[in-house]
């Protein structure tokens, strides 16, 4: 029997493994309002390496908040972002993976493999009428060869990490999601287009795909960009998804994924209309808000927590350069804006949090504070059991944050709307 992802699901992150419960409250709460989100508990392999955390910790933290709380519906694990290098470390562990082949995108196929792709899908080529967009797409036989040179070569990359995972697992055992969002410029009607063909070419079960979209999606802050242009690209791949549902062997539930989806904010209402009008699923990934409101509730604890809140701040500043490093692309961070870690150990609690927490009504609120402690957290982990010892001591404030962050801000927004 083949694994489906439900219609609606959401990727939620923990740097730390310690919110598990906390965050699936908040699925219960959506389901209680007659919501059913699937869980997809996810961590890279890069977070895992910055925390010195292996796989196996997430499947733990999931399977014991599903005995918990006596979930009952499905839930998932994410290999996030992996590629042929480290999908090894994950495949135990995981049943849902997303393949990322955005180092893939952009260099040269075999010649005789564009040929090849070409002469399968020549049939494309003229004025082809695509419902949901406004107008007929436009493609010629040489457009099809230029799409086949950029993409065919991720196409067959996302290819062969399948084959590893289902040679492993077996067919129809795992999820699997193909990432593109990593790349130079929003994916056209069209490139979306054939890119769906060239996946299912390569028999990829792809049930989610995250494209890149127009804007800026920045760590923990909301989307900047223009939300017109954005909505259209959103529609526009929705409507290329169900035609070419009906054109190749793709899963019928095939989706849209947004990654770095925490906190946009002035987005999710745009995309909540979108969803309704095509009658589509969606999968929103988040991962790091979690653990800024772990912040958020050790500062508003006071005493222990409080100071271990500000030394993670001090310690961001004095290694900036360092911790910027691997997010330059997803952070934009004005010095000039941050307050001197004076001005911070001059905070109360409620300062702190009010300065972190990622409302934009209160004035207090600094998204250039918030961005650099979101990149911060492997000074946590360097703080070891100073840290995890004061989660433990404070749990009952840092899930209540938590809960109410993944619920109030991402789950109702998107998935329930007013109701």
């Amino acid at each position: 029997m083949t694994v489906v992802l439900g219609k609606n699901s959401i990727g939620i992150g923990d740097r730390f493994g310690r919110q598990g419960k906390a965050q699936l409250q908040a699925v219960i709460k959506a389901k209680k309002r007659g919501v059913d989100v699937t869980p997809v508990w996810n961590k890279s392999h890069r977070e895992h390496t910055i925390v010195g955390t292996e796989p196996a910790s997430v499947r733990a933290e999931a399977d014991e908040a599903v005995r918990a709380l006596g979930w009952d519906g499905a839930y998932y694990v994410d290999a996030d972002h992996v590629g042929l290098a480290n999908v090894d470390l994950f495949i135990e562990s995981s049943d849902f993976f997303t393949l990322d082949v955005a180092d893939f995108i952009g260099r040269p196929a075999d010649p005789g493999a564009v040929r090849a792709f070409v002469d399968r899908h020549r049939k494309l080529a003229g004025s082809l009428a695509v419902p949901g967009l406004d107008e007929a797409l436009e493609i010629a036989v040489g457009q099809i060869e230029a799409i086949a040179g950029k993409f065919l070569l991720g196409a067959q990359a996302a290819g062969k990490i399948y084959r590893r995972v289902e040679a492993a697992k077996g067919a129809g055992n795992f999820i699997v999601e193909v990432s593109m969002d990593e790349t130079d410029r929003p994916q056209t009607p069209v490139e979306m287009l054939l890119i769906l063909a060239a996946l299912a070419d390569e028999g990829v079960p792809a049930q989610t795909i995250a494209p890149k979209f127009t804007g800026r999606f920045n760590k923990g802050v909301d989307y900047a960009g223009d939300v017109a242009q954005f909505t259209r690209e959103f529609e526009e791949d929705l409507a290329v998804i169900a035609f070419a549902l009906r054109e190749f062997d793709l899963p019928e539930n095939l989706k849209l994924s947004v990654h770095s989806g925490s906190d946009k904010f002035s987005i999710y209402e745009p995309m909540r209309r979108a969803l309704e009008k095509f009658d589509a699923g969606l999968h929103l990934k988040t991962a790091g808000a979690t653990w800024l409101e772990e912040l958020i509730g050790l500062a508003s604890a006071g005493e222990d927590g409080l100071e271990i809140a500000r030394d993670a701040y001090k310690a961001a500043l004095e290694r900036f350069d360092e911790l910027c490093g691997p997010y330059a692309a997803v952070i934009d961070i004005d010095k000039s804006r941050l307050p001197s870690p004076e001005t911070v150990d001059a905070w109360s609690g409620e300062d702190y949090a009010a300065a972190l927490r990622h409302d934009p009504s209160r004035s207090a609120y600094n998204p250039h504070f918030r961005q650099v402690l979101h990149i911060a957290y492997k000074l946590a982990a360097e703080m070891g059991d100073r840290y995890l010892d004061a989660l433990a001591r404070h749990e009952r404030t840092i899930a209540r944050n938590v809960t109410e962050n993944l619920y109030e801000r991402h789950l109702k927004p998107v998935f329930l709307g007013s109701a």
